[in-house]
């Protein structure tokens, strides 16, 4: 795939994602204060982002089949490119319908920007050193995503602080920013992101097109063959319903604490820097982890772990044990993160890995918006803590799903997921995995491409 090597792949996989997530950071603390600023209230403001949730929904899986039928870098630099637009016409949108449209553009964007990215890292690593632990690099992601969302956030409080400037309001100079941040990283994306495509222009376009729902049908049907990998994509269910307990009800937990919203929000503005920080520092724990427990083992535990935090969240007294256990809960969730998506990625050989990380993200997308509706119903009916309560519980009952993964690398069994036309082809007795869940013993030989015998991809 590439001439690069391992360090060069993993640098430049970083840079990347930190030019990414860096506007995001910017653009989280005014957000919502900007759209109230533009005179939407807050019923309005939760319509139009709902606009995000449906696109993505709907768009998932066909982006992601189509990143693997027509290259990862094309579909990267017009997600990036969506999102420049979409920022844009966030720093001059005044009415509901244009409020509407940048959180749908930010749709298309996520659901084309979910998965390409990590997978050419993955599949650049291999390329490089078929025998590389790419999981270090997934770690050090986390970490990266961690320390730039918080800058980023810590960047956006000075520029509000320091506007307003001429005719630009506090609240839109971060806006003006994360804009020219966003065309810094489509530059680079252009530049550092090297990947080797077997056909270009308007017919390869096309073809892609149409090879996309084949590329999804083949994803959807490792699932039905693998129960290693039906297992692993069905933790992202628990997680979907649970992490509402540390983004939704969080804020009215400690509301309820400190006996005053407004002290509970200046409360939160620092706290959730210092909860990325922390979430940066958990996932920089990844290869300890790894060495001590092994992928899977250690997956587990930070699921029931992840649980218990948001138990101390919702029975702690006083504003203090709440924000303890909330940074507890993002440090366990950066660690967590790495160590799921390696395991995934060790299941999936061959030309579909990113349609299957978006059926991996796309699990949790039903999954939240029902504990969004189930645990708020739940905290309006008795209280925010028993809410939590159940929502840790549901957190934790993730953990059995990595048993198969655990069980199968230590019989040395290989997963039952048999390999489609045009995906790496293994014979059973070669896919051996270690006590981490991780393959080992002799490397797959990949069966021809189509893109190379007279395919039209």
């Amino acid at each position: 795939m590439t001439t690069l090597s391992v360090r060069q792949v993993r640098f430049r996989y970083l840079t990347l994602y930190a030019l990414r997530w860096l506007p995001a950071g910017l653009m989280i603390p005014v957000m919502i204060l900007l759209m109230q600023e533009r005179g939407l209230s807050l019923s309005q403001i939760g319509l139009v982002a709902t606009a995000q949730g449906l696109v993505v929904l709907a768009l998932e899986l066909p982006t992601g089949g189509l990143a693997d039928a027509l290259g990862r870098k094309p579909v990267l630099a017009v997600a990036w490119a969506i999102c420049l637009v979409s920022l844009v016409l966030f720093a001059v949108a005044d009415s509901f319908w244009l409020f509407f449209l940048v959180w749908a553009l930010q749709g298309v964007y996520r659901a084309l920007d979910s998965g390409p990215l990590e997978s050419w890292y993955v599949d650049a690593t291999l390329a490089a050193d078929p025998d590389a632990e790419y999981e270090r690099g997934l770690g050090w992601a986390g970490t990266v995503i961690g320390v730039a969302i918080g800058a980023g956030a810590l960047l956006s409080g000075g520029l509000v602080a320091l506007g307003p400037i001429g005719p630009v309001s506090a609240l839109t100079l971060p806006v003006l920013v994360a804009v020219a941040l966003q065309a810094v990283s489509l530059a680079a994306l252009l530049v550092m992101l090297v990947e080797t495509r077997p056909a270009k222009g308007a017919g390869a376009l096309r073809a892609s097109m149409v090879e996309a729902p084949r590329m999804v049908g083949h994803a959807v049907g490792l699932l039905r063959r693998s129960r290693v990998l039906l297992a692993l994509v069905a933790v992202e269910l628990f997680w979907g319903f649970g992490m509402v307990t540390f983004e939704s009800l969080l804020p009215i937990r400690l509301s309820e604490v400190v006996g005053d919203a407004d002290r509970a929000a200046a409360l939160l503005g620092p706290a959730g820097s210092a909860a990325w920080l922390a979430n940066a520092a958990g996932a920089a724990l990844t290869p300890l982890l790894l060495r001590r427990l092994g992928a899977a083992p250690a997956a587990a535990l930070m699921r029931i772990l992840q649980g218990v935090t948001v138990v101390g969240m919702g029975l702690l007294a006083g504003p203090v044990g709440v924000l303890v256990a909330y940074l507890a809960c993002y440090t366990v969730h950066g660690a967590s993160n790495p160590l799921h998506m390696g395991l995934l990625h060790r299941q999936v050989d061959g030309p579909y890995r990113t349609s299957v990380l978006s059926l991996n993200s796309m699990m949790a997308q039903p999954a939240g918006a029902l504990g969004g509706v189930v645990l708020t119903a739940l905290a309006d009916r008795s209280s925010v803590s028993v809410a939590m309560l159940v929502g840790a519980v549901v957190l934790a009952l993730g953990a059995p799903l990595y048993l198969p993964v655990w069980r199968a690398g230590r019989a040395g069994a290989p997963d039952p997921a048999t390999a489609a036309a045009g995906e790496r082809v293994v014979a059973p007795d070669e896919r051996v995995t270690g006590p981490d869940g991780s393959l080992a013993g002799p490397a797959p030989v990949p069966a021809p491409d189509p893109a190379t015998s007279g395919s039209v991809r």
